[in-house]
């Protein structure tokens, strides 16, 4: 991570690529981790505590607002200033756009765009005045390719990532740099869901005519770490001069559109 000082925080940090991203900015800083999911984080940081490494658990729900607050509140007051901020918390709420309802609709929101507003707002009115910090947003490459049964899922992706660099063009004058790290497949347990034998991986690696979807040219589903390394590098005094950015890890899914 170069000089940077201070500590990280990563939201749905309980398993998949939130926890690939914690773990790896834990051997730089300490990191406070956010989910809903509070056995999933004792784990998580049990494990880094193991290793020598600085690590808080905290129970917050992205979607609430006043429990953002508070926590972050708690961080800057206890732990010390929040240098990094990482948006990863996400759900996926498959279904047709006409036959999905309204719940499914508004909870993916909920999560995907305004828990990432509600988190980034919150740790950005402290980075402010000290005029440093960097705020990386996972999104997806679904973001800006249309995917069959995931209208919801797609467009909270997409908010959420004009959200970011929205923020990032409001905060470049305060030396504050956000991105946007937009996977593709990944081996974590949502993908695994939408499997329905272990020929799943095959099958998104080969690609769908019905669906309208490439395939993946590098031939492999990508890992938490490979998503998380990407993280880590925009977060870092390496990226020092990226802002704005989406940076797409999805093997060539999307053709480099």
């Amino acid at each position: 991570m170069g000089a940077t000082t201070g500590l990280a925080v990563v939201t749905g940090a309980a398993q998949g690529i939130g926890a690939a991203v914690a773990r790896k900015l834990a051997r730089t800083m300490p990191v406070a981790v956010f989910d809903q999911n509070s056995a999933g984080l004792e784990l998580l940081v049990a494990e880094l505590r193991q290793q020598g490494l600085k690590a808080t658990a905290f129970k917050v729900d992205v979607r609430d607002k006043d429990g953002v607050e508070d926590a972050v509140a708690v961080i800057e007051a206890k732990l010390g200033p929040i240098q990094v901020l990482a948006n990863v918390a996400g759900i996926l709420r498959m279904g047709a756009a006409l036959e999905l309802s309204d719940a499914d609709w508004m909870s993916t929101f909920a999560v995907n765009t305004h828990g990432v507003f509600h988190v980034s707002r919150a740790v950005a009115r402290h980075m402010v005045p000290r005029r440093s910090g960097a705020i990386v947003t996972v999104g997806s490459n679904a973001a800006g390719v249309p995917r069959m049964q995931m209208a919801a899922y797609a467009a909270s992706k997409a908010a959420s990532t004009m959200f970011t660099k929205c923020l990032g063009l409001e905060l470049a004058e305060h030396g504050i740099r956000c991105n946007v790290v937009s996977p593709g497949s990944t081996d974590t347990a949502m993908q695994r869901a939408l499997w329905s034998d272990d020929r799943g991986p095959e099958a998104v690696i080969a690609g769908s005519l019905q669906s309208f979807r490439t395939g993946i040219p590098l031939r492999r589903i990508a890992t938490p770490d490979d998503i998380a390394d990407s993280v880590v590098f925009l977060a870092s005094d390496q990226a020092r001069h990226i802002t704005m950015h989406d940076l797409c890890i999805d093997g060539g899914a999307t053709l480099g559109v």
